[in-house]
């Protein structure tokens, strides 16, 4: 198999070739891709996978183990067994990411000044883009969350999936999906955040709020709502939660 011109970037830039699993790894993705395979699909059995990559077989299952890691393909034991093509999801991205940030120690207030400085484009994209269908899930989020502030016991996983909704709304996929993985990080910590029952109800009546905009296609209305509302959610968390903004991600939290 030649290799010769495929590297990646190292620290400091350096320039280092690539490993042969790995390159085999995105050639198999790439093949899945030309095929048109989908979920479910199974990919050929391993002694034609030999031949069509040219590679021993330890390097193969190296290069099929990483796919299975990033999501991409699960690999059935037994006989009829073998790869099956899945459909990568936030997770693994989400691991990513915290593997990064507990390097550089970054404290969980980075995800709130991430979502500080997205979220409003995002909701002027989604206010412009947003299907009747995703616009009628989003309908039915508010109430449930309405319904939720009164016992709080599904509000935030309500809350938090309406922040997604708009966020898949948006029309671009890398804005759902780093949203997926923001609060895949933030699901997998203890905070011990909570919200009374004035937050819940201060939380539902800018819901409405946005919801509306967005179905009224007032991107300029969505923008500074969502602005505001993550605003005074963030002053809320450093005003009453400030020690579970100061905890550093930690990677084996984010699964």
């Amino acid at each position: 198999m030649d290799t010769t011109g495929d590297t990646q970037r190292g620290p400091g830039g350096i320039s280092r070739p690539q490993k042969t699993a790995l390159l085999v790894a995105k050639r198999i993705v790439e093949d899945i891709a030309r095929r048109g395979n989908t979920v479910g699909d199974r990919l050929p059995p391993e002694h034609l996978m030999l031949e069509e990559y040219g590679v021993g077989r330890g390097t193969l299952r190296e290069s099929l183990r990483y796919l299975e890691l990033q999501g991409a393909i699960t690999l059935k034991p037994g006989p009829g067994g073998g790869p099956i093509v899945q459909q990568p999801d936030g997770g693994t991205l989400a691991a990513a990411l915290s593997l990064l940030m507990q390097f550089e120690n970054a404290p969980f207030s980075t995800i709130m000044e991430a979502r500080a400085a997205m979220e409003p484009s995002i909701a002027r994209l989604a206010a412009g883009r947003m299907s009747r269908e995703a616009l009628e899930e989003l309908r039915l989020n508010v109430e449930a969350t309405r319904e939720g502030a009164e016992g709080g016991e599904y509000f935030t996983e309500d809350s938090e999936r309406f922040h997604a909704l708009i966020a898949w709304g948006s029309g671009n996929v890398l804005f759902g999906y780093l949203f997926d993985a923001l609060l895949g990080i933030l699901a997998g910590a203890s905070m011990g955040v909570a919200y009374p029952k004035r937050q819940r109800d201060h939380t539902c009546a800018i819901h409405e709020d946005i919801y509306r905009a967005i179905a009224d296609r007032d991107a300029v209305a969505a923008h500074d709502l969502m602005a505001q509302h993550i605003t005074d959610h963030h002053h809320y968390l450093k005003k009453k939660f400030r020690a579970a903004l100061e905890q550093p991600i930690r990677w084996d939290l984010a699964w």
